[in-house]
């Protein structure tokens, strides 16, 4: 694959979870969760993306947000539960996709907010007609999903290089 490829991050946040009486990492889905992360596996594959790659926080609630719409998926990409995206800085989320093979051409990021909306929004250099007012306007909402696409390489992942092409969410 040429470094000049297009790549696209497609950026998940996790669906709604419960607030038990539990730490934070050990949070589950909570029912409207469990309706909405497959509705993001819907609209994933609905849209034609058919991601090489998934890095995936270690908390529970994503695991189960990406569980849950991987089974929408027509092809399950490599999951890799990544314990770097759990309260993750914007940062260490653009360091992390810097450290990316450029095999990878689609690369779906499940993580949790600030950090994946920083993330979205710092990358979108461009955006599609009102998309990045449209997201911003939204604050990233649970299961809210943005897609960016850049050229080159993955070591390339830095402000302001994608241009923004899809936002979505369950309940808009």
């Amino acid at each position: 694959m040429s470094e000049e490829s297009t790549r696209r991050i497609v950026v998940l946040r996790h669906s709604k979870a419960e607030h038990p009486d539990v730490d934070d990492h050990e949070r589950p889905l909570a029912e409207r969760g469990r309706e909405d992360a497959p509705a993001a596996g819907r609209w994933i594959a609905g849209a034609g993306i058919t991601p090489d790659l998934a890095l995936v926080s270690t908390a529970v609630r994503t695991r189960e947000t990406w569980r849950l719409a991987t089974a929408e998926l027509p092809v399950v990409p490599k999951t890799v539960a990544e314990e770097r995206v759990y309260e993750a800085s914007l940062g260490e989320l653009i360091a992390l996709l810097s450290e990316q093979s450029d095999e990878v051409r689609d690369l779906v990021l499940v993580g949790h907010n600030p950090g994946v909306h920083a993330l979205a929004d710092a990358l979108a250099g461009e955006a599609e007609g009102d998309l990045l007012a449209r997201m911003n306007r939204s604050g990233f909402p649970t299961s809210a999903i943005a897609v960016l696409e850049f050229q080159g390489s993955w070591k390339g992942v830095e402000h302001g290089v994608g241009r923004l092409t899809a936002f979505w969410t369950p309940h808009a």
